[in-house]
C-alpha cells in the first residue's frame, strides 16, 4: 500500500510507551525474580554454629558456600539448606576446626568460598535505588519528546500537504486513457510541449502559460486530463485539493501556498495541480459576516505566488472546478489563469470512445454493440460510463456468467437512470392497474407527438421511488431545443395523469413528479427562452444556476407583480393547454391505451419493437369497454 510521505506513518500494535512500560515491567520482574533464586538460600531458619557442626560431622552436609567470610550455607543430602553466621576474625576452616570438625571431614567437603560482594549482590542492593531512577529518567525523557513534538508539528503545519509524484510514482495515465475530449486534449498537449521544449517558445518570444483552469461538469475527466499532463510531461506533479489550504488558524493557508510554490520552483520543470479550486478561489467580500477571513488570505496568497512566477520557471497550475461562476474574478484574469479548458458531457461518439476505454481486458459477449450503448445513454459523462461498465460487469458476476452481454448494459443503464428493481415490493391490484394506465398514458401519448423521443422501454416494475417508468431516448444529441419541442415533452410528461382521469375518472399523486419538470419546462419557457407571445421576448429574472450563499441570498428580481401574474397566467395557459391535448390524444386513441395497459399487467414490461407493434393499426383491437379494479 502507497502511504503519502508527508503524513505521518500508521503504527500497527502496542505504541513506543506501551513498550517501554512492559520492558521496565519485564525488567524488574526479571530482577525480583534473580534476588528471590540467590536470596532463596538463606530464606531458611538460621541454625547455630554448633547444629551445623553437628549436621556436617554426621555426614548430612555434602555442600558448603561462604559469603564474604559471615554467612555459612550448608545444602544436605535431602537438598535442604542450613544458615549460619561465623565471626570475620577466623577463616572458615579455622572456624569449624575450633567448633569440633575434623580436618578430613572438611577436605572431604565440597567447599565455596565467596570473598566480597558478587555482581548480583551489587546489583540487588543497588534495586531500590535504581527503579526510581530508570522510572524518573523515563518521565523526563517523555516530556522532552513530547515538546519536541510539539514544536516539530506547530512548525509544519504551516507546510504545504500536496502529494508529489516523480519518476516512478508519476502517474502512468497518458492521453490515450482519455477519450470523449478531444479539444480538451488537443488544449493540454501544448501544455506538455512547453514542459518538454520551453526553448521553443521562449526564442519566439512567446510567454509561458501561468495556468490553466478545466471546467466542467462533476465526472467528465478534469482530475485525469491533469494526471495524463503529468504523465505525458513526464515532470513532477504536485497534487492538492483547495479544502487542504485552509484551515482554522489564520495565516496558515497562506503559509503552505508559499510553501507549495517554493517546492514547485525547486523542482522545476513542474505541474501544480489544484482540485476544486472553488473551496478557496471564491469571490471575496461575499462572506456572511463581511470579514477578511483566512479563506480570503489563503487567496490573495495565491493571487500573489501567481503573478510571482518568472517567466522562464517552468511551473504550471492547473486547476479544476465545477463551479467557475463563484471564482474571484482576479483569478480568471489573463497573466494567471491564462487557459480555460471546458469539459463538457461527450456526444454519442465521445461516450462510444470513453467506453472502448472501460471496457478494456473485460469479456464481452458476441451480442454487445457499444455504439447502441452510446446511443441510450444521453447525458452520460465519462464517470457514468466507467459506472456503467462496472454495474454491468457485477450483474453477470451476480449471474455466474463468464461474459458481459448486453442484457447487463441495458439493465445496468435502468439501475443508474431509475434504481434497482424492487421487485419484493408489495402493490396492491388496484394500485398496479394504475400504474399500468399511468405509464401507458405516457407512452401513447409521446407515441403520437411529433416532436417527442421515441419510446424504448414501458414497464410497471417498481424502481427506485417510482413504481414504474416510461424510457424515452433521443436518437442523436442536440444542442438548440424548439418551442414545439418544449411544448410535446410537456404533453407527454401529463400523458399519466390523463389517462388516470378518463380511465378511472379520478387522480392520485402518481403524477407529482410529471407536474413539477412540467412546471419548470413550462416557466422557462416564458421567463428564459422568450417563448411567450403574451409576453414576448424578454426574460424574466436572472438565470437560476447553482446559488452562491452571500452573492444570491437575496432574489434578484427585475419585473413587477403585475408581470409576475402574467408569468404565472401564462405558465398555467401553457400546462392547460398541453393537458387537453394529451386528453384529446388518448380519447382518440383509448383502444391503443387498454390494449398497452393489458399486455403491461401481463408481462410487465414491454420494449420499443413490441410497443411500436401495440401501437400500429393492424394490431387486434382491444376491448374498450373495460371495469377497472380500482372504482
Amino acid at each position: 500500500m502507497n502511504q503519502n510521505p508527508n503524513e505521518p506513518p500508521q503504527r500497527s500494535g502496542p505504541t513506543f510507551s506501551s513498550r517501554i512500560w512492559l520492558a521496565l515491567g519485564i525488567g524488574l520482574l526479571l530482577l525480583l525474580g534473580l534476588q528471590f533464586l540467590t536470596s532463596g538460600l538463606s530464606l531458611n531458619d538460621e541454625i547455630s554454629l554448633t547444629q551445623l557442626v553437628e549436621a556436617i560431622n554426621s555426614g548430612e552436609v555434602t555442600h558448603l558456600v561462604v559469603r564474604a567470610d559471615t554467612e555459612i550455607l550448608a545444602q544436605t543430602r535431602d537438598g535442604s539448606i542450613l544458615a549460619s553466621r561465623k565471626e570475620r576474625a577466623a577463616s572458615i576452616y579455622e572456624t569449624l576446626e575450633q567448633a569440633g570438625v575434623p580436618a578430613e571431614r572438611l577436605q572431604a567437603l565440597d567447599v565455596e568460598v565467596q570473598t566480597g560482594e558478587t555482581t548480583m549482590g551489587l546489583l540487588l542492593n543497588l534495586l531500590p535505588f535504581l527503579l526510581p531512577s530508570l522510572l524518573l529518567g523515563y518521565l523526563i525523557w517523555r516530556m522532552m519528546r513530547t515538546a519536541r513534538m510539539g514544536q516539530d508539528q506547530a512548525l509544519n503545519f504551516g507546510r504545504s500537504r500536496a502529494r508529489v509524484s516523480r519518476d516512478m510514482e508519476r502517474p502512468t495515465v497518458t492521453f490515450e486513457d482519455v477519450a470523449g475530449a478531444d479539444e480538451a486534449k488537443q488544449e493540454l498537449q501544448e501544455i506538455v510541449e512547453f514542459l518538454k521544449e520551453p526553448d521553443k517558445f521562449i526564442q519566439l518570444g512567446a510567454r509561458i502559460p501561468k495556468g490553466v483552469l478545466m471546467v466542467g461538469p462533476p465526472g467528465t475527466g478534469k482530475t485525469l486530463l491533469a494526471r495524463a499532463v503529468a504523465g505525458e510531461a513526464g515532470v513532477p506533479f504536485f497534487s492538492i485539493s483547495g479544502s487542504e489550504f485552509v484551515e482554522m488558524f489564520v495565516g496558515v493557508g497562506a503559509s503552505r501556498v508559499r510553501d507549495l510554490f517554493d517546492r514547485a520552483k525547486k523542482e522545476a520543470p513542474a505541474i501544480v495541480f489544484v482540485d476544486e479550486i472553488d473551496a478557496v478561489g471564491r469571490q471575496r467580500g461575499t462572506g456572511l459576516g463581511g470579514g477578511h477571513d483566512e479563506r480570503e488570505q489563503t487567496l490573495n496568497q495565491i493571487l500573489t505566488e501567481m503573478d510571482g512566477f518568472e517567466t522562464d520557471t517552468n511551473v504550471i497550475i492547473i486547476a479544476a472546478t465545477n463551479r467557475p461562476d463563484v471564482l474571484d474574478p482576479a483569478l480568471l484574469r489573463p497573466g494567471r489563469f491564462d487557459r480555460k479548458v471546458t469539459l463538457d458531457r461527450p456526444d454519442v461518439r465521445g461516450r462510444e470512445a470513453i467506453l472502448k476505454v472501460h471496457v478494456k481486458g473485460k469479456p464481452l459477449a458476441s451480442d454487445v454493440d457499444l455504439t447502441a450503448i452510446a446511443k441510450l445513454t444521453p447525458g452520460f459523462a465519462g464517470a457514468d460510463l466507467e459506472n456503467l461498465v462496472n454495474e454491468a460487469a457485477i450483474l453477470a458476476a451476480r449471474r455466474n456468467k463468464k461474459t458481459i452481454s448486453m442484457r447487463e448494459f441495458q439493465e445496468a443503464m435502468e439501475r443508474i437512470i431509475a434504481g434497482p428493481e424492487r421487485r419484493s415490493r408489495v402493490i396492491t391490484p388496484q394500485e398496479r392497474q394504475v400504474v399500468a394506465y399511468h405509464e401507458a398514458g405516457h407512452a401513447v401519448v409521446m407515441y403520437h407527438l411529433p416532436e417527442a423521443d421515441p419510446v424504448h422501454k414501458i414497464t410497471i416494475i417498481p424502481r427506485g421511488q417510482a413504481g414504474g417508468y416510461t424510457l424515452s431516448l433521443p436518437e442523436q444529441d442536440t444542442m438548440l431545443v424548439s418551442r414545439e419541442k418544449f411544448e410535446d415533452q410537456i404533453v407527454g410528461l401529463l400523458g399519466g395523469r390523463a389517462a388516470e382521469e378518463i380511465i378511472f375518472n379520478r387522480i392520485t399523486t402518481g403524477a407529482a413528479n410529471d407536474l413539477d419538470q412540467a412546471t419548470k419546462i413550462a416557466r422557462a419557457m416564458v421567463t428564459r427562452y422568450g417563448m411567450s407571445e403574451k409576453l414576448g421576448l424578454r426574460t424574466f429574472g436572472e438565470s437560476s444556476g447553482n446559488i452562491f450563499l452571500g452573492r444570491d441570498l437575496v432574489e434578484h428580481r427585475d419585473y413587477s407583480e403585475e408581470a409576475a401574474i402574467q408569468i404565472d397566467n401564462e405558465v398555467r395557459h401553457i400546462l392547460d393547454h398541453a393537458y387537453m391535448r394529451a386528453k384529446t390524444i388518448l380519447q382518440t386513441h383509448r383502444h391503443k391505451l387498454v390494449r398497452l395497459s393489458k399486455t403491461l399487467l401481463e408481462k410487465e414490461t414491454v420494449d420499443r419493437d413490441e410497443f411500436e407493434a401495440l401501437m400500429s393499426e393492424n394490431a387486434e383491437p382491444a376491448d374498450v369497454d373495460t371495469t377497472p379494479v380500482m372504482a
